[in-house]
Protein backbone atom coordinates (compact mmCIF):
# COMPACT_ATOMS: atom_id res chain seq x y z
CA UNK A 1 0.00 0.00 0.00
CA UNK A 2 1.67 3.30 -1.38
CA UNK A 3 1.89 6.06 1.44
CA UNK A 4 -0.28 8.43 -0.69
CA UNK A 5 -2.96 5.50 -0.12
CA UNK A 6 -2.83 5.23 3.75
CA UNK A 7 -3.35 8.90 4.31
CA UNK A 8 -6.62 8.66 5.01
CA UNK A 9 -5.78 5.74 6.99
CA UNK A 10 -3.59 7.94 9.17
CA UNK A 11 -5.91 10.87 8.97
CA UNK A 12 -8.99 8.82 10.74
CA UNK A 13 -6.81 7.59 13.72
CA UNK A 14 -5.52 10.79 14.50
CA UNK A 15 -8.72 12.38 14.58
CA UNK A 16 -10.08 9.07 16.97
CA UNK A 17 -7.36 10.43 19.23
CA UNK A 18 -8.88 14.31 19.18
CA UNK A 19 -11.31 15.08 21.49
CA UNK A 20 -14.94 15.13 20.77
CA UNK A 21 -16.24 17.22 23.82
CA UNK A 22 -14.57 20.62 25.17
CA UNK A 23 -11.98 19.37 27.59
CA UNK A 24 -9.12 19.94 29.81
CA UNK A 25 -6.58 20.12 27.18
CA UNK A 26 -9.00 22.96 25.20
CA UNK A 27 -9.53 25.11 27.65
CA UNK A 28 -5.97 24.96 28.71
CA UNK A 29 -4.97 25.88 25.34
CA UNK A 30 -7.91 29.07 25.52
CA UNK A 31 -5.96 30.12 28.75
CA UNK A 32 -2.76 30.14 27.11
CA UNK A 33 -3.93 32.00 24.28
CA UNK A 34 -5.21 34.77 26.30
CA UNK A 35 -2.11 34.40 28.55
CA UNK A 36 0.02 34.58 25.36
CA UNK A 37 -1.62 37.68 23.67
CA UNK A 38 -1.23 39.28 26.97
CA UNK A 39 2.30 38.55 26.79
CA UNK A 40 2.59 39.88 23.79
CA UNK A 41 1.36 43.52 25.01
CA UNK A 42 3.94 43.49 27.77
CA UNK A 43 6.82 42.65 25.57
CA UNK A 44 5.63 45.11 22.36
CA UNK A 45 5.90 47.41 25.42
CA UNK A 46 9.14 46.50 26.87
CA UNK A 47 10.15 46.66 22.45
CA UNK A 48 9.26 50.64 22.59
CA UNK A 49 10.43 51.78 26.27
CA UNK A 50 13.99 50.03 26.06
CA UNK A 51 14.01 51.78 22.55
CA UNK A 52 14.77 48.40 20.55
CA UNK A 53 11.95 49.34 18.30
CA UNK A 54 14.82 49.11 15.68
CA UNK A 55 16.72 46.37 17.41
CA UNK A 56 15.79 44.45 14.45
CA UNK A 57 16.69 46.99 11.56
CA UNK A 58 14.65 45.52 8.86
CA UNK A 59 12.12 42.64 8.22
CA UNK A 60 11.10 39.71 8.41
CA UNK A 61 14.98 38.95 8.61
CA UNK A 62 16.25 40.62 11.63
CA UNK A 63 19.13 41.96 9.56
CA UNK A 64 20.00 41.72 5.38
CA UNK A 65 22.26 38.88 6.51
CA UNK A 66 20.65 36.81 9.25
CA UNK A 67 17.30 35.82 10.31
CA UNK A 68 17.82 36.04 13.92
CA UNK A 69 19.55 38.72 16.08
CA UNK A 70 23.27 38.63 16.19
CA UNK A 71 25.38 39.37 19.52
CA UNK A 72 26.79 42.30 17.78
CA UNK A 73 23.49 44.12 17.84
CA UNK A 74 23.34 43.81 21.44
CA UNK A 75 20.75 43.82 24.02
CA UNK A 76 18.25 45.78 21.71
CA UNK A 77 18.17 43.03 19.11
CA UNK A 78 17.85 40.53 21.85
CA UNK A 79 14.29 41.91 22.97
CA UNK A 80 13.02 42.90 19.49
CA UNK A 81 14.00 39.21 18.20
CA UNK A 82 12.28 38.01 21.39
CA UNK A 83 8.83 39.84 20.71
CA UNK A 84 9.07 38.76 17.30
CA UNK A 85 9.40 34.87 18.62
CA UNK A 86 6.52 35.08 20.69
CA UNK A 87 4.09 35.46 17.84
CA UNK A 88 5.43 32.29 16.26
CA UNK A 89 4.62 30.54 19.92
CA UNK A 90 0.89 32.50 19.88
CA UNK A 91 0.70 30.57 16.24
CA UNK A 92 1.70 27.26 17.70
CA UNK A 93 -0.95 28.03 20.18
CA UNK A 94 -3.90 29.17 17.97
CA UNK A 95 -2.60 25.82 15.63
CA UNK A 96 -2.90 23.52 18.11
CA UNK A 97 -6.21 24.65 19.02
CA UNK A 98 -7.73 24.21 15.70
CA UNK A 99 -6.37 20.29 15.45
CA UNK A 100 -8.18 19.70 18.96
CA UNK A 101 -11.71 21.18 18.20
CA UNK A 102 -10.91 19.41 14.43
CA UNK A 103 -13.82 16.89 15.59
CA UNK A 104 -15.79 19.56 17.28
CA UNK A 105 -15.75 22.17 14.14
CA UNK A 106 -19.50 21.97 13.28
CA UNK A 107 -20.63 20.76 16.92
CA UNK A 108 -18.60 24.07 18.33
CA UNK A 109 -18.34 26.67 15.42
CA UNK A 110 -18.19 29.04 18.13
CA UNK A 111 -14.63 28.03 19.43
CA UNK A 112 -13.60 26.89 16.07
CA UNK A 113 -14.02 30.02 14.23
CA UNK A 114 -12.48 32.20 17.22
CA UNK A 115 -9.15 30.15 17.21
CA UNK A 116 -9.55 30.43 13.46
CA UNK A 117 -9.58 34.36 13.62
CA UNK A 118 -6.94 34.67 16.47
CA UNK A 119 -4.88 32.23 13.97
CA UNK A 120 -5.52 34.15 10.99
CA UNK A 121 -4.55 37.52 12.58
CA UNK A 122 -1.25 36.59 14.09
CA UNK A 123 0.15 36.46 10.27
CA UNK A 124 -1.24 39.98 9.94
CA UNK A 125 -0.34 40.95 13.34
CA UNK A 126 3.37 40.06 12.54
CA UNK A 127 3.28 42.11 8.98
CA UNK A 128 2.66 45.04 10.43
CA UNK A 129 5.20 44.97 12.86
CA UNK A 130 7.29 44.45 9.63
CA UNK A 131 5.39 47.15 8.42
CA UNK A 132 6.06 49.31 11.60
CA UNK A 133 10.15 48.45 11.32
CA UNK A 134 10.49 49.27 7.86
CA UNK A 135 8.75 52.62 8.42
CA UNK A 136 11.02 53.63 11.50
CA UNK A 137 8.52 53.30 13.82
CA UNK A 138 5.97 55.22 12.25
CA UNK A 139 3.52 56.15 15.36
CA UNK A 140 0.62 55.34 13.60
CA UNK A 141 1.61 52.57 12.52
CA UNK A 142 2.94 51.43 15.73
CA UNK A 143 -0.13 52.22 17.45
CA UNK A 144 -2.37 49.92 15.02
CA UNK A 145 -0.15 47.66 15.80
CA UNK A 146 -0.77 47.44 19.55
CA UNK A 147 -4.57 48.18 18.71
CA UNK A 148 -4.94 44.92 16.67
CA UNK A 149 -3.18 43.07 20.20
CA UNK A 150 -5.88 44.64 22.28
CA UNK A 151 -8.37 43.45 19.77
CA UNK A 152 -6.19 40.04 20.11
CA UNK A 153 -7.11 40.01 23.93
CA UNK A 154 -10.74 40.58 23.45
CA UNK A 155 -11.26 37.49 20.93
CA UNK A 156 -8.44 35.69 23.61
CA UNK A 157 -11.12 36.35 26.55
CA UNK A 158 -14.11 35.47 24.57
CA UNK A 159 -13.02 32.10 23.39
CA UNK A 160 -11.77 31.11 27.31
CA UNK A 161 -15.28 32.21 28.68
CA UNK A 162 -17.06 29.72 25.83
CA UNK A 163 -14.19 26.99 26.54
CA UNK A 164 -15.18 27.13 30.06
CA UNK A 165 -18.72 27.23 29.02
CA UNK A 166 -19.62 30.76 31.18
CA UNK A 167 -21.01 32.67 28.45
CA UNK A 168 -22.81 31.72 24.62
CA UNK A 169 -24.96 29.06 23.37
CA UNK A 170 -23.24 25.88 25.43
CA UNK A 171 -23.56 27.46 28.85
CA UNK A 172 -22.26 24.65 31.79
CA UNK A 173 -25.14 25.69 33.89
CA UNK A 174 -28.80 27.76 33.14
CA UNK A 175 -27.99 31.36 32.46
CA UNK A 176 -27.22 34.15 35.04
CA UNK A 177 -30.80 36.17 35.83
CA UNK A 178 -29.80 39.47 35.95
CA UNK A 179 -31.03 43.33 36.04
CA UNK A 180 -31.67 44.68 32.49
CA UNK A 181 -30.05 47.70 32.85
CA UNK A 182 -26.83 45.39 33.19
CA UNK A 183 -26.51 44.64 29.63
CA UNK A 184 -26.04 48.75 28.37
CA UNK A 185 -23.94 49.52 31.11
CA UNK A 186 -21.39 47.00 30.45
CA UNK A 187 -21.99 47.00 26.80
CA UNK A 188 -20.95 50.93 27.10
CA UNK A 189 -17.94 50.39 29.61
CA UNK A 190 -16.32 48.01 27.38
CA UNK A 191 -16.84 50.38 24.40
CA UNK A 192 -15.48 53.48 26.47
CA UNK A 193 -12.64 50.89 27.66
CA UNK A 194 -11.99 50.56 23.71
CA UNK A 195 -11.85 54.00 22.81
CA UNK A 196 -10.05 55.02 26.28
CA UNK A 197 -7.22 52.65 24.77
CA UNK A 198 -7.52 54.27 20.99
CA UNK A 199 -6.51 57.35 22.43
CA UNK A 200 -4.39 56.64 24.73
CA UNK A 201 -2.46 55.10 21.02
CA UNK A 202 -2.59 58.83 20.45
CA UNK A 203 -0.81 60.30 23.33
CA UNK A 204 1.41 57.62 23.14
CA UNK A 205 2.13 58.69 19.58
CA UNK A 206 2.82 62.29 20.82
CA UNK A 207 5.27 61.37 24.32
CA UNK A 208 8.57 61.06 24.37
CA UNK A 209 8.58 57.15 24.28
CA UNK A 210 9.52 56.59 20.51
CA UNK A 211 10.96 53.36 20.55
CA UNK A 212 14.09 54.23 18.95
CA UNK A 213 16.10 58.36 18.95
CA UNK A 214 14.75 58.72 15.41
CA UNK A 215 11.48 57.76 15.27
CA UNK A 216 8.85 60.13 14.82
CA UNK A 217 6.16 61.84 16.66
CA UNK A 218 2.44 62.18 15.28
CA UNK A 219 3.30 66.43 16.54
CA UNK A 220 0.06 66.59 18.48
CA UNK A 221 -0.53 68.10 21.79
CA UNK A 222 0.47 65.44 24.40
CA UNK A 223 -1.21 67.17 27.59
CA UNK A 224 -4.33 68.12 25.43
CA UNK A 225 -4.92 64.62 24.10
CA UNK A 226 -4.16 63.32 28.06
CA UNK A 227 -7.06 65.13 29.18
CA UNK A 228 -8.96 63.80 26.19
CA UNK A 229 -7.82 60.30 26.99
CA UNK A 230 -9.15 60.76 30.03
CA UNK A 231 -12.66 61.33 29.52
CA UNK A 232 -13.71 57.29 28.76
CA UNK A 233 -12.01 56.51 31.37
CA UNK A 234 -13.82 58.29 33.73
CA UNK A 235 -17.03 57.21 31.87
CA UNK A 236 -15.54 53.58 32.21
CA UNK A 237 -15.48 54.27 35.83
CA UNK A 238 -18.42 56.01 36.60
CA UNK A 239 -20.03 52.90 34.63
CA UNK A 240 -18.20 49.70 36.80
CA UNK A 241 -19.52 51.86 40.10
CA UNK A 242 -23.12 51.72 38.58
CA UNK A 243 -22.60 48.04 37.65
CA UNK A 244 -21.17 47.54 41.30
CA UNK A 245 -24.16 49.31 43.14
CA UNK A 246 -26.49 47.07 40.64
CA UNK A 247 -24.52 44.17 41.95
CA UNK A 248 -24.77 45.22 45.69
CA UNK A 249 -28.08 46.30 45.89
CA UNK A 250 -29.52 42.89 43.69
CA UNK A 251 -27.50 41.15 45.80
CA UNK A 252 -25.95 39.23 42.69
CA UNK A 253 -23.65 35.92 43.34
CA UNK A 254 -21.96 34.22 41.11
CA UNK A 255 -19.79 35.19 38.22
CA UNK A 256 -20.87 38.17 37.12
CA UNK A 257 -20.13 39.51 40.93
CA UNK A 258 -16.67 38.40 40.15
CA UNK A 259 -16.55 39.81 36.54
CA UNK A 260 -17.63 43.43 38.17
CA UNK A 261 -15.44 42.93 41.13
CA UNK A 262 -12.14 42.09 38.78
CA UNK A 263 -13.01 44.94 36.91
CA UNK A 264 -13.03 47.88 39.89
CA UNK A 265 -9.99 46.12 40.72
CA UNK A 266 -8.44 46.87 37.17
CA UNK A 267 -10.18 50.54 36.56
CA UNK A 268 -8.50 51.88 39.78
CA UNK A 269 -5.22 50.73 39.14
CA UNK A 270 -5.45 52.10 35.76
CA UNK A 271 -6.42 55.18 36.69
CA UNK A 272 -3.37 55.17 39.64
CA UNK A 273 -1.07 54.33 37.38
CA UNK A 274 -2.37 56.76 34.98
CA UNK A 275 -2.48 59.60 37.22
CA UNK A 276 0.94 58.92 38.27
CA UNK A 277 2.78 58.72 35.44
CA UNK A 278 1.05 61.82 34.17
CA UNK A 279 2.36 63.68 37.10
CA UNK A 280 5.68 62.42 37.75
CA UNK A 281 7.04 62.51 33.80
CA UNK A 282 6.27 59.57 32.09
CA UNK A 283 8.79 57.20 33.72
CA UNK A 284 8.54 54.19 31.30
CA UNK A 285 8.10 51.27 34.15
CA UNK A 286 4.83 52.98 34.86
CA UNK A 287 4.31 53.32 31.68
CA UNK A 288 4.76 49.44 30.93
CA UNK A 289 2.17 48.99 33.52
CA UNK A 290 -0.39 50.72 32.20
CA UNK A 291 0.09 48.84 28.66
CA UNK A 292 -0.46 45.93 30.90
CA UNK A 293 -3.14 47.02 32.40
CA UNK A 294 -5.01 48.31 29.35
CA UNK A 295 -4.71 44.58 28.24
CA UNK A 296 -6.56 43.73 31.71
CA UNK A 297 -8.93 45.99 31.22
CA UNK A 298 -10.01 45.65 27.56
CA UNK A 299 -10.29 41.57 28.90
CA UNK A 300 -12.26 42.22 32.11
CA UNK A 301 -14.38 44.61 30.29
CA UNK A 302 -15.20 41.82 27.63
CA UNK A 303 -16.13 39.45 30.39
CA UNK A 304 -18.17 41.61 31.79
CA UNK A 305 -19.83 42.33 28.96
CA UNK A 306 -20.10 39.09 27.88
CA UNK A 307 -20.94 37.18 30.98
CA UNK A 308 -24.58 40.07 31.03
CA UNK A 309 -24.96 39.52 27.60
CA UNK A 310 -25.51 35.77 28.15
CA UNK A 311 -28.09 36.24 31.15
CA UNK A 312 -31.58 36.38 31.56
CA UNK A 313 -32.81 39.90 32.15
CA UNK A 314 -35.36 40.59 34.85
Amino acid sequence: MTTASRLPQIAGRLASRLPRTVDVRIRRLAVASLIGQTLLVVTGGAVRLTASGLGCPTWPRCTSDSIVNTPEMGIHGFIEFGNRLLTFALAAVAALMLVYLWNLRKERKDLFLLALGLLASIPAQAVIGGVTVLTNLNPWVVGLHFLVSMALVVFSTLLVNRAFGRTGRFLAARPAVLPAALRPVTAAVALFSAVAVMLGVVVTGAGPHAGDADAPRNDLDWDLFSHIHAVPAYLVTAGTVVALVLVIRRRITGPFRTAVLMLLGVTVLQAIIGFTQYYNGIPALLVAAHMLGAALLMAASTNAWDIARSSTAK
